[in-house]
């Protein structure tokens, strides 16, 4: 299965009223509704920009664990630095809606069993790609300052590559979300607008296949990204699942051979700004036959790399302080698409009644993280 792409070239070359805009705006908003996730091609995608990006973070978590935990942060909830393995919890786990998810999907559609899994043998590393407010933030640990790796092989490329490639992935995913706005009937800069201030993370994960090969190991457990939209580029192994809510089938996430393309997923700060017309994409991460392959290959090719799967992910965030409630127009046609569908043909919605409580964004956040062991309960 095919996910819809998005052309943000269209988008940006033409004026707004014109007839291929507004279509490519639909378009864009009917893909992340039916879909929860697209393909977006964007000409300024450098490949050259990723595959150095990509460098560096095999080169930093290549790096012992005793220099690495120097870069963490637990006192923000991991917002900044990096998170080492097994410290996130996949919150699926013990989520009873989400449990109820995995039941309604049919068995040969299900994720990898994460009922007994343990924390994910995941690391990751945030890199804050936010403008800092005119006014004191409420969440200060949701907007702390940036950590720069201290290894002086490292040190200098470190902000360089991290801020080129980040700038890239946040231009790419902000004119998206202008496109869903337009496409979802809204004014142009809603969502933009919204996450002005957002604390915006460039959010490579990195899973050592030296350690983690065996197939059907899961580095990522089954679960939906907190944030509002996220976007990955190209990663070198295989192994990203995502889950189509109009289908509930299971789509192993595969880019074009040729092309600039980013994947774009619904995060749940998009859902309950919708009021449930767009829901929050499931994925996880696997050693599938595929990841053992590109393994073998590299192993061949490339002997003195590590073997490290690095994702190239952005999550894109509202502003913490912004006041997170749906917005009228959407909230009613969800409900009417509830009332139409009657949850059939469907095996990702349920007839659960979800409630999108009025909330600030920073709060919201803070929840998510204390559900995967990120953030300490009160």
């Amino acid at each position: 299965m095919l996910l819809p792409i998005i052309d943000l070239d269209i988008y940006r070359s033409q004026p707004l009223d014109s007839p291929v805009v507004i279509s490519e705006c639909n378009k864009a908003a009917d893909a992340l509704i039916i879909y929860g996730a697209l393909l977006l091609q964007d000409s300024r995608v450098s490949e050259h920009d990723n595959t150095t990006f990509l460098d560096l973070l095999e080169d930093y978590f290549s790096q012992p664990t005793v220099v690495l935990k120097k870069d963490e942060h637990p006192e923000v909830g991991y917002q900044v630095g990096v998170t080492l393995e097994n410290t996130e919890k996949p919150k699926c786990a013990v989520d009873e809606p989400c449990l109820r998810v995995i039941a309604r999907l049919d068995p040969d559609q299900r994720p990898l069993d994460i009922t007994a899994h343990q924390p994910d043998p995941k690391c990751r590393f945030f890199w804050r790609m936010s403008d800092i407010p005119p006014y004191e933030t409420k969440f200060p640990a949701l907007n702390a300052s940036n950590v720069v790796p201290q290894a002086e092989t490292l040190r200098d490329r470190w902000a360089p590559t991290m801020d080129k490639w980040g700038s890239a992935m946040k231009s790419a995913v902000e004119g998206l979300a202008q496109m869903a706005a337009v496409g979802l009937g809204l004014p142009q800069e809603t969502f933009t607008d919204a996450g002005k201030y957002g604390p915006h993370l460039l959010a490579p994960t990195a899973s050592d296949l030296a350690k983690y090969n065996k197939k059907d190991t899961i580095l990522a457990g089954f679960h939906t990204d907190l944030n509002f939209l996220t976007i990955h580029g190209r990663s070198r192994y295989p192994g990203l699942h995502i889950w189509a809510r109009n289908s509930g089938k299971r789509i192993l996430v595969q880019f074009p051979p040729t092309g600039r393309y980013l994947l774009v997923q619904a995060g749940k700060q998009l859902e309950h700004l919708s009021g449930g017309l767009i829901k929050a994409g499931y994925h996880e991460v696997v050693v599938n036959d595929a990841t053992v392959a590109t393994i073998q290959r590299r192993k061949t090719e490339l002997p003195d790399r590590p073997l490290i799967r690095i994702s190239s992910t952005f999550f894109w965030h509202l502003s913490s302080d912004y006041d997170l409630a749906p917005i009228a127009s959407l909230a009613e046609r969800s409900r009417d698409a509830g009332v139409q569908s009657n949850y059939k043909g469907s095996s990702i919605d349920g007839p659960e009644d979800t409630v999108y409580e009025p909330m600030k964004v920073g709060q919201q956040v803070q929840s998510e993280l204390k559900h995967i062991a990120l953030m300490a309960q009160n």
